[in-house]
């Protein structure tokens, strides 16, 4: 069945974590617009939502990174982070082995990708989840793109692994329904914490929605280190779902650069 939903949003700890340090009417719009892709994410009636993030060193290191990962269990338990930082209380958050096994073999026929079996969400995960399905019902299969530790996989092939994922999920009878989840230009962890780039968070966004391949592709880390900080890496998160969802148009439903969040939140979709 062809892919029901295909969207992306922030993942920032902030959003949760320093809700209280935010503008009220701010940290409120925003909360707002992740509640309205809940629900058109609920519309498209999913059977399973595969969530494509980037991992922060929680579960992968250096010693064993690979560049593309896909969720294989029955559940998956979040946050790994203390809640208290965080301002999400841990939970178990449904999977679907079966599906996930077969997607996964789906993907590996043109995609060399590795599998976990267990896998705790971090905030990558867990933030989105805590809007979008917030009574936890709803089967997850996480996957995360390495955006972290150099060497990175090149926007290219994260783009073909969008393909992949589109193509497994079309030869399912499951309704399944696709989140991207990153960016846009933020430097966590780091002095320039809360320096947002809006000038080029919304050139992304805007060749996110027109879905141009060549003009997504066209970035070099180098550039996007410069100008979008070393979290822009995620922008192969958002890479993954435009190839998924090749041929359609997006609507950038909400942007909005939230220092205290350190991240420029940005939350859009396709019309599939």
């Amino acid at each position: 069945m062809p892919l029901v939903y295909a969207g992306v949003c922030p993942h920032a700890p902030g959003i949760t974590g320093r809700q209280d340090q935010a503008d009220p009417a701010v940290r409120d719009s925003l909360y707002v617009a992740f509640d309205t892709m809940r629900q058109r994410l609920e519309a498209s009636n999913p059977d399973a939502l595969v969530v494509v993030a980037a991992e922060h060193f929680a579960n992968f290191f250096m010693n064993n990174m690979p560049s593309y990962a896909m969720g294989m269990a029955d559940f998956y338990e979040g946050p790994i982070e203390d809640p208290g930082w965080l301002g999400i209380d841990r939970v178990r958050v449904p999977g679907n082995r079966d599906l996930s096994e077969q997607l996964i073999k789906s993907v590996m026929e043109t995609h060399d990708v590795a599998f976990a079996e267990e896998w705790r969400f971090d905030h990558g995960i867990s933030v989105p989840l805590h809007f979008l399905t917030p009574t936890y019902d709803l089967p997850v299969i996480p996957v995360n793109i390495n955006c972290q530790g150099p060497p990175l996989t090149p926007l290219g092939r994260a783009w073909n692994f969008g393909e992949a994922i589109r193509r497994a999920a079309d030869a399912r009878p499951e309704r399944i329904a696709l989140i991207g989840t990153g960016g846009i230009s933020h430097w966590p962890a780091t002095p320039d914490s809360g320096k947002i780039n809006v000038e080029w968070d919304l050139e992304f966004m805007d060749r996110w929605c027109r879905n141009d391949r060549d003009q997504l592709l066209s970035y070099s880390d180098e550039e996007t280190y410069l100008d979008a900080g070393q979290g822009g890496f995620e922008i192969r998160a958002h890479i993954a779902i435009a190839a998924a969802a090749a041929g359609s148009k997006g609507t950038l439903h909400y942007y909005e650069p939230i220092p205290i969040f350190s991240v420029g939140c940005g939350l859009a979709d396709f019309a599939l």
